[in-house]
């Protein structure tokens, strides 16, 4: 039982000595610190980008809500339905009703071009026909200044993110669209969703002035509840008269930020390994430069009696410590500078610009510090190897 104790104590009492020794090298300390917290402020603010694009996609969708598309389409640009077709997905058994009837909504997705507020760079902006019960089936949907466009008329309401990033968006502003002056009626949030990237219309009124007939992409359906899901898809899947596929909205969306989250995952850990290297190196320098300052202290621990084990251990508390005290002033530097940071980018599945804003989340926060804990583990292990072996006999001649 005094074994265990008495092991125990031996880690206290170097990693004790150990840090009382950091003022004396406080330019190498100082140098890991700098280094860790680069690699996690990077790290983080890398994801915080995937993060904050998934979130736009997927925040406000609601599991009692579906999307029904033609069978095959990857998305609303290569989609393709009739009239006929919206009028059955509206009546299909599971659809929640309202004052006006079924809270379906068919829509139609056009792409315009509009220069950016910061460059004047023209970027796709999606244009969005909706039907009369749009504002019903999303959720968090609300205007936030302004009014609701009229139906039947040439006039648009623009979501938060687009008309922060994209010019002539204002209310009150008129936007050009095929030779036609439509007003900017409303300011609409959707709870941070994609849809706060897109100018919303009456499906019609597009319809007319894309040329596209009686024709939609898409339909957009709040359900009774989520559990109604299934049997509102099989009742349109089944059905000889329609060609269609149907998804939980929260899916739908999902998939379409795959791509995009998938590409910044992999180039944020790549980012970090190549800085993570260095800061290693950093690690490494540093805690040799503490075995080599402490190794007549070191000599005598273990002429005392002292385990080369209990060595080891507290030489990789030291590193942890440092690595993790490096981690953190990372973190907090990462979501001072990057949470909610506002910025747009391509959703190549429909080929236009989502306006997000970075975030940093808990979960990045436990995994820049989880990557901080590999580098001072690392960082630390061969110094500490080393400290154990030292000769003791050879070491105690420099006193």
């Amino acid at each position: 039982m005094n074994r265990p104790l008495n092991w125990f104590s031996q880690i206290v009492s170097i990693t004790q000595f150990g840090l009382l020794s950091l003022p004396q090298r406080r330019g190498a300390v100082a140098a890991t610190l700098a280094g860790v917290a680069g690699v996690v402020a990077v790290f983080i603010g890398v994801l915080s980008i995937g993060a904050g694009f998934r979130q736009a996609m997927t925040s406000a969708a609601d599991p009692a809500t579906a999307i029904i598309l033609r069978s095959g389409a990857s998305s609303e640009m290569v989609s393709g339905l009739g009239h006929d077709d919206t009028r059955l997905v509206a009546d299909a058994p599971g659809v929640a009703r309202g004052p006006q009837g079924p809270l379906a909504s068919a829509e139609l997705f056009v792409i315009i071009e509009l220069p950016k507020s910061s460059s004047g760079k023209e970027a796709n902006v999606p244009l969005r026909g909706v039907g009369p019960a749009a504002m019903q089936v999303r959720k968090g949907l609300k205007i936030i200044q302004g009014r609701m466009f009229e139906p039947g008329k040439n006039e648009v309401i623009v979501g938060v993110g687009a008309e922060r990033e994209f010019a002539g968006l204002n209310l009150g502003d008129q936007l050009n669209v095929r030779h036609d002056h439509w007003p900017v009626v409303g300011i609409f949030s959707a709870d941070g969703a994609a849809a706060e990237s897109e100018v919303w219309t009456d499906a019609s009124i597009l319809q007319a002035a894309f040329n596209r007939g009686d024709s939609y992409q898409s339909v957009y359906a709040k359900l009774e509840s989520p559990a109604a899901f299934s049997s509102f898809r099989d009742s349109l899947t089944s059905n000889p008269s329609l060609n269609v596929q149907v998804s939980r909205l929260s899916d739908f969306f999902a998939g379409q930020s795959e791509t995009m989250t998938t590409l910044i995952t992999t180039l944020g850990y790549s980012i970090a390994f190549l800085m993570a290297l260095g800061a290693v190196f950093g690690a490494l320098n540093t805690m040799y430069s503490a075995v080599a300052a402490r190794t007549r202290e070191i000599a005598t621990l273990r002429a005392l009696g002292f385990g080369s084990g209990a060595v080891v251990v507290s030489l990789l508390l030291e590193s942890l410590g440092l690595a993790l005290v490096g981690g953190v002033v990372g973190g907090l530097l990462a979501y001072a500078l990057f949470n909610n940071f506002e910025a747009s980018t391509m959703n190549w599945q429909s080929m236009s610009q989502v306006a997000f804003a970075f975030k940093v989340t808990p979960a990045l926060l436990v995994r820049g510090i989880l990557w901080a804990a590999v580098i001072g583990l690392v960082g630390g292990f061969f110094p500490a190897i080393r400290a154990a072996r030292l000769p003791v006999a050879a070491a105690l001649r420099e006193l």
